[in-house]
This record gives structure tokens, C-alpha cells and sequence, in this order.
């Protein structure tokens, strides 16, 4: 999980390098970025059903050497097409790793600790994708650009040792078709309503990352020095709050849990609609705080409760459906959260500043409208199944 999360992320600091360095265009290097990115995103759900079909430890295996032979082709490259051909392997191989990790850990730990595993990944996700700038430009600056993708070599060869020794091999699950086996998930109202709320709360999140630097710069007049501690606090807090939060999904259960993260995701966005255009940085922190412990907890019970629900045979499969969720929500927040933010700066006679504000305002008021959706939506469903029942 670390290494797949800070490979979608490391690469971001060294673009300014990388394009002196192959004499490319900026819209080139961006496809250093999104190829990876698009190549988890198309691949996910069927490295998910190949784990199902044939064997989640294998697929995993074969993930971190794939990653990893695709970090040292991206290390060796000498042409732009080189190193994006290289980063679309990386992203395969990184899928790999993602769609399998969450099957496995609730294949080989007891039904109580299920939560906490959720977030412990949850945590060690945030500080991958957190660690892979800072990490990034550290190696840069000591090593030159080809450390950003060779560093995963030796990380690589120490995960493919552990999943070798330590993880089990899971047995073939049958010759269902991809198609098939997703149709029927697809039909399964309880695995549809936990994707569609983990993909309304991903793109609330998305949007700290995508609005937050523009309000702190042009509505806080922030240095970009102080940005980078502000924004850093998102995923410091991530990565406090997963393992608490998944002792609380063990505690509480799934259901409670799901409702108090959605809860206090809905709380956190109100807190920055409102507290910053008083309380300036201290308010938007504040905000933020509560947000991301919301997300925390909402994320570790959500996953507790659709992979535990899950067919045995089909959890790679729905731990597909469940990363492909999260990246569509990341998708959608950035497009659309930002077009919202866009639209409303411009909208009436406001001074830069104001106009920022304004802009925040609205952005997280209907960020928070979108959470109380997904909180009607699950109390509604969950009555109706109660009903049934």
C-alpha cells in the first residue's frame, strides 16, 4: 500500500526537472503523472478479479515485480515516451497491489480486527501519497531525477520477500468471466450504496486538495512555504486517525461508524464554509481536521463493511470496484469542485479576497450538501432493509 500510493504521488515534485532533463513540453510531462494514474484507474477492477481467479498472493507478488521492473525502466530512460511507456507498467503493477492488499488482509485476520487493518492501510496510504513530494525532492536534490523511480527497487524487493514469506496462497476461486462476476456485484444494492457514499465523501476530499491552495493564497495571502504546512495537516491528521478510527469500527460496528464519519465530514465542511472568513487560518485547520477524521472513519468502516459482506470468491473483485470508486470520487471533485469554485469567484463585485471567500463559501456548503445526501441516502436504505427483515 505504501509503495503503490507514494508511486501515484512522487513523481509530481520532479516535473520541473524531468522536463530540462528529456527537453519536453509541459503537456508531455503531465502524462508522466497520468499515466499512472489512468493505468490503475482502467486496470483495477481486473486485477481484482485475476487475484480472485488466480490467487491473491500471486497477483500481489507479481504487482510489487512488476512495479518494480517498471521503476527501474523509468529510472533508465532516455526519452519521454520511454518513461511514460514505463509509468503506464507502474501503474498495472501498482494496481496489482491495490486491488489485492484490502482482499488479503481480511482473508488472513480475525473478523475483530478487520477494522483496524482497514485503518492501518487507510493510514499508511495517506503517509505514501503525503511522504512521495518530500521524499521526492529530497532524492532529487541528493541523486538527481532517476532516484525518484529507482528508490522503489529496494522497497520493492523487501514487500515481494514479505508477501512471499508471510502471506498466504489463496486457492483458484472458479472460472466465473470478469463481466459475469461483476454484473451480479453490480446487482447487489448494499455494495452499491457503500460505493456511491465512498464516492460522494472521496470527492469532498478532493476538493481540500483542489480549492484549499487557491483560497489560502489568493483569500489568506499565504507564501507558498506556508500553503505547504497548511495543506500538510490533511494528511498528518490521515494518518493519526486511521488506526484509532478502525479500533472504533471493531467497537462500534460498521453501521454506526459509517454514519458518525459522514457526520463529521458534513460538520468539517460547514466549519470551513463558515470559520475562516472569521478566524482566518485557525478556522480553515479547524475545518480541516474535522473533515479528514471524518473521512478517516468513514473510509475504515465503509471498507470493514463491504469487503467483510463481500462472496469470499469475489473480494479482489469488489476491492477493485472499491479503489476504481475512490479514484472516479477523486475525478469528479477535481472537475467539478473546482469549476464550482471557478464559477463562484467570479460571480458579483468582491475584491480578490472576498472574492475567495465567497468562492470557499459556496464550494464546502455544497460539499456538505453531497455528504448529507450520502447520510439520507444510507439512513433511507438501511430503514427499508430493516423493513424487509
Amino acid at each position: 500500500m505504501l509503495i503503490s500510493s507514494m508511486g501515484s504521488s512522487i513523481a509530481n515534485v520532479g516535473l520541473p526537472t524531468l522536463t530540462a532533463a528529456f527537453h519536453a513540453s509541459f503537456p508531455q510531462m503531465q502524462w508522466v503523472v497520468l499515466a499512472y494514474l489512468l493505468a490503475v484507474t482502467a486496470s483495477v477492477l481486473v486485477m481484482g478479479w485475476l487475484g480472485d481467479r488466480f490467487g491473491r498472493q500471486r497477483l500481489l507478488a507479481w504487482g510489487v515485480l512488476l512495479f518494480s521492473i517498471a521503476s527501474l525502466g523509468c529510472g533508465l530512460a532516455t526519452q519521454i515516451g520511454w518513461l511514460i511507456a514505463a509509468r503506464i507498467l507502474q501503474g498495472l503493477g501498482g494496481a496489482m497491489m491495490m486491488a489485492n492488499t484490502l482482499a488479503l488482509a481480511i482473508q488472513v485476520l480475525p473478523p475483530d480486527r478487520t477494522g483496524r487493518a482497514m485503518g492501518l492501510l487507510g493510514t499508511v496510504s495517506a503517509i505514501g501519497t503525503a511522504l512521495g513530494p518530500a521524499l521526492g525532492g529530497v532524492l532529487i536534490a541528493a541523486f538527481g531525477w532517476q532516484a525518484l523511480f529507482l528508490v522503489n527497487l529496494p522497497l520493492g524487493l523487501l514487500a515481494w520477500g514479505l508477501v512471499q514469506h508471510y502471506l498466504p496462497h489463496t486457492a483458484v476461486a472458479g472460472t466465473v468471466t470478469p463481466g459475469g462476476s461483476l454484473l451480479a456485484l453490480l446487482r447487489q444494492r448494499v455494495l452499491m450504496r457503500g460505493l456511491l457514499m465512498s464516492m460522494a465523501v472521496t470527492t469532498v476530499m478532493m476538493t481540500t486538495f483542489i480549492v484549499g491552495p487557491f483560497y489560502l493564497s489568493h483569500g489568506l495571502q499565504l507564501s507558498p512555504r506556508q500553503i505547504g504546512l497548511v495543506m500538510a495537516v490533511g494528511p498528518l491528521v490521515a494518518a493519526l486517525s486511521g488506526v484509532p478510527a478502525g479500533r472504533l469500527v471493531d467497537r462500534y460496528g460498521a453501521q454506526f461508524t459509517t454514519a458518525g464519519g459522514l457526520a463529521a465530514v458534513a460538520g468539517g465542511c460547514l466549519l470551513l464554509a463558515i470559520l475562516p472568513q472569521r478566524a482566518e487560518v485557525a478556522g480553515y485547520i479547524a475545518g480541516l481536521i474535522l473533515l479528514t477524521m471524518g473521512y478517516a472513519l468513514f473510509q475504515a468502516a465503509n471498507n470493514t463493511a463491504l469487503l467483510k459482506g463481500a462472496d469470499p470468491a469475489r473480494r479482489g473483485l469488489v476491492s477493485g470496484l472499491m479503489n476504481l470508486g475512490r479514484n472516479l470520487g477523486f475525478i469528479v471533485g477535481a472537475a467539478l469542485m473546482a469549476a464550482v469554485y471557478g464559477a463562484t469567484v467570479k460571480y458579483g463585485d468582491f475584491s480578490p479576497i472576498q472574492a475567495s471567500s465567497h468562492g470557499l463559501r459556496i464550494t464546502f456548503l455544497l460539499a456538505g450538501m453531497i455528504v448529507l445526501g450520502a447520510m439520507l441516502f444510507l439512513h433511507g436504505n438501511g430503514m427499508r432493509d430493516r423493513q424487509r427483515r
